[in-house]
Parts: C-alpha cells; structure tokens; sequence
C-alpha cells in the first residue's frame, strides 16, 4: 500500500490504462457480453475520471494537468455520443483523437516528474515513445545479443554488415547449401512465399510448418510458433544445428566462419565490446544475424501515419479497422498497436487454437500439435503463437502449415467459426464457433484495412559474392544457399 501511495504512480497505472483502451477495452474481450462493451467503456471512464480528481488531491506536486483533463472530458464526450451497439462504435476516431494523443501527454508527464518506477513490467515499455504507434514503445527481444551494450554507430554499422553477409552464407548449414535467406527471402518479406512449407534440410521431405517472416519478429517474446524459444538468439542457433532445418554442428560452423579472413577480422575487431566473450563464439555470430534482420522491425506503415501524423486513411480501410476491433473479433487476438499476440503491457506471448484443417476442402483436421509439444497440458493442444497482420498481404501462404493462399480464404475461415465450425472435432478450440456474420463489402473493408499495414521497407540488395575461405570446397557457396 505504500508504493501506492508514490507520487507518479498515477501516471504510471493511466498509461497501463490508456494503452489497454487503445487496445482491448472496446473489442470484447474483456466483456463476452457485446451489449455491455460500450456502457461499461462509459462507465469506466466516468470513474477514471475521479480518480483523476482525487490524484490530484492527493498529490499536488505531480497532478494530471488541465491539458490532459481537458482532453479527457473531450474523450468522455466522445463515447458518450456514440451509439451504444459496439459494431457502431468509432474505434478509429476513438484511438487516433483521443486516446493517442492522451498517452503521449501521459509520457510527457512520466519524463516531467521524473517517475521511478520498482515495477518490472514497466521496464517493457519506453518512457520517450510519445505515441502507442511508436515502433520504440516496447521491445520483446534484444537483437544485439552479445553485443547488447554497444552503442557506437560505426560498430553497429560493422555488425550489421557481417550479419547480412552471414544471412546469405550457406557454410552456416551442414552441407554448405543451405543459408537462413533459403527459407527466409528478403525480397519476400523475410519468408517464403512460394511454397507451403519449406523443404527440409534432405532437400526431399518438407519441413511440418510455414515459414515465419522475420519482420516484426522483436515484438514476440516467445519465438517460433508454438514458442519453444525465449530469444532470438536460442531460436538462431537452434535452426543452424536442427538436423531437419541448416543440419550445422557448432564447432564446425564456428571453424569455417573463422577461415575467412573478412569474418575473421570483423568479428576480432569487435571483440572490444565483449569483454565477458574475450574469444569469438557462436553466440557472436547469432549476434550478427539477428541485429542485421532485426533492423528490418523499424519501418511504419499507412496506418501507422494515420495514427500518428493524421494522414488520411480511406473510407473503406478505416471501417475496415473498425470491423477488426469489433464484428470480426480480429483485436481480441491480434492487438494494437503490432497486431500480433502480445497485450499491453507487452510483457507475454499469448496462444490460441482456431482449428486449421489439413486441407482447404477441410476433411480433416491438422495434425501439428503445436504448443502441447513444449507445454503438455491439454489446452495447448493444436494451440500456436499468435503472429502479426503486419505485412499480411505479402506474407502468404497462411496459418502454421500454408493451408490457405489467400486473405480471403483466411477471412472465409474465421467466419465460418474456425475448425469447430467447419465440424472438425476441436474440443479445446479457443476461437467462438459461430458466424461471424460479415458481409462480401465488410471482408473487402477488413482486407483494406490489412493492406494498410503494410510497411514502407527498404530491403537490402543481396551481395553477389561471399568472403573467401581458406578451406577450398567453401569457396564454391552461392550466395543465398543452393535450396
């Protein structure tokens, strides 16, 4: 009760609160009764609103100033003129004039008052991103590793540079054929769009699963889809020496990453910034890899302008968001501002079973088991790991396995209530089993709405040579790997 009583502990809880407004207050997922979202909203404004009052009362020093009250009651205003059927809501107008802009006077004020917080959740979260659509707001992975304290631009740059070259460099597979751009093509958003799955290290068998994109991939704190790794890191190392993925042995990858001079000389160069790693390892060479495809996560799209410089949005795309948060029941899974399965306060990865078929004529039901195999508790059975709609229009083909191709044939199948409401036998299924009941023009809308988050990125041109090693078969690697 004492650290309660803090001053600036107002400000610390109102950002949890405006962030959960932005994000799940309005969607249903905290109200399964869809009547009641929108007067509960009131509600609990209303009462917010007191505790503003009585904050300030309580401490004068750090108050909720008349700028942010004033907006606050233009807020009020707002949701209490709108309709009271939550599909009818603004949840656009709602997020973008109001409770952004209530967040970043929220920051603003954490830096003013000079607010300490002791609670670890809040160091998920950046003091100096002044909008929810920042992509600083919170980090869940360190794309750096061992080199996380390095702060110095021309370092970074070297990193970064050794990274790329060792994205495309197969002699980071057992057989010398097989690099991370393989499965996870650039030009292809960091995935592959070609196929289903990919093939698997044999270059006969197909790996169980789609590939997932590497863009956004920062903003998961538990990694592949059924969330087996903690880092970015583990997840990397694990991929080069699994004998189905790039079939790499430790050892023997870090001695030819060391034949090459250029790999060689990079990496001693940096070893200043690792004094707890006084020799070059493999968590070095990780290191490199996922700050070079990490810097990917950083671009913003459309929608992201529209939130925070108030560019223009279409008509079709803005009830296309307004459908997501509400009658298509997209935001009580995919949450603002990533899209992705990690609710404020960003601190977890979150889960769920929808149900996806084997097949697109849906006789039966997959049979990946997903989260069971690392969590064995039956409500994890066939569960995944929530991923991003972020870039959805150039990431296909969709679900865990590359079932559907299409966004409309995604749309198709949450309508229709997932698995269970195709009549597959899913027990556990997470996903509400009845018709949504959207209409041709509201997937069009919701669609449009998706392809506003697509983002503005510059990828990088593949190198068209690879350093020279000194063992002579290596010297035969293609850039980009042969499968």
């Amino acid at each position: 009760m004492a650290q309660l009583m803090q001053p600036g502990n107002l400000q610390l809880c109102n950002r949890l609160f405006l962030l959960n407004l932005a994000s799940v207050y309005t969607t249903g997922f905290e109200c399964p009764s869809t009547d009641r979202i929108i007067p509960e909203l009131r509600f609990m404004m209303h009462s917010v609103r007191d505790i503003y009052t009585a904050g300030n009362q309580s401490f004068p020093a750090t108050p909720m100033p008349e700028r942010y009250r004033s907006l606050y009651d233009r807020a009020l205003a707002f949701v209490d003129a709108q309709n009271p059927d939550y599909k009818k809501f603004d949840h656009f107008v709602f997020i973008r004039d109001y409770v952004n802009p209530l967040f970043a006077i929220n920051q603003q004020l954490l830096i003013e008052y000079r607010v300490v917080s002791r609670n670890y959740n809040d160091y998920t979260l950046s003091n100096t991103a002044n909008s929810i659509f920042d992509k600083q707001l919170y980090a869940a992975q360190n794309t750096k590793g061992v080199y996380s304290l390095v702060e110095d631009p021309q370092a970074l740059e070297e990193l970064r540079a050794l990274g790329k070259s060792l994205f495309y460099d197969p002699m980071l597979s057992g057989n010398n054929r097989r690099a991370c751009a393989s499965c996870h093509k650039p030009e292809q958003y960091f995935t592959d769009t070609t196929v289903a799955t990919a093939p698997a290290f044999d270059g006969s068998h197909r790996l169980p699963r789609n590939t997932p994109s590497l863009i956004n991939v920062v903003y998961n704190h538990l990694l592949m889809l059924d969330g087996r790794h903690f880092s970015l890191h583990a997840q990397g190392k694990d991929v080069m020496t699994t004998g189905t993925e790039m079939g790499g042995i430790d050892t023997n990858l870090l001695q030819k990453t060391l034949s090459c001079k250029e790999y060689r000389k990079g990496f001693k160069r940096l070893l200043k910034f690792t004094p707890e790693e006084p020799d070059i390892t493999l968590a070095h060479i990780v290191s490199a890899i996922t700050y070079y495809y990490g810097s990917f996560s950083n671009y913003y799209s459309p929608f992201d302008d529209a939130m925070n410089h108030n560019q223009h949005l279409s008509r079709e795309a803005v009830h296309g968001f307004n459908l997501f948060m509400s009658k298509a029941k997209c935001g009580t899974c995919h949450y603002v501002p990533q899209f992705n399965g990690v609710p404020a306060p960003y601190i977890s990865s979150e889960f769920e079973v929808v149900g996806t078929p084997a097949d697109t004529a849906y006789t039966r039901l997959s049979t990946d088991r997903g989260r069971y195999m690392v969590n064995p508790v039956s409500e994890m059975d066939g569960a995944f790991r929530v991923t991003t709609v972020r870039n959805a229009a150039h990431t296909k083909p969709y679900m865990h396995n590359g079932v559907f191709t299409t966004l409309e044939q995604v749309i198709a199948f949450y309508e229709e209530g997932g698995g269970a409401g195709k009549k597959l036998n899913v027990p556990n299924q997470t996903l509400a089993h009845d018709k949504l009941k959207l209409t041709p023009g509201e997937q069009k809308d919701l669609i449009a709405f998706i392809q506003t988050l697509d983002e503005r990125i510059i990828f990088d041109t593949p190198p068209t040579q690879l350093p020279t090693s000194t063992i002579g078969e290596l010297n035969k690697r293609k850039p980009g790997g042969e499968y």
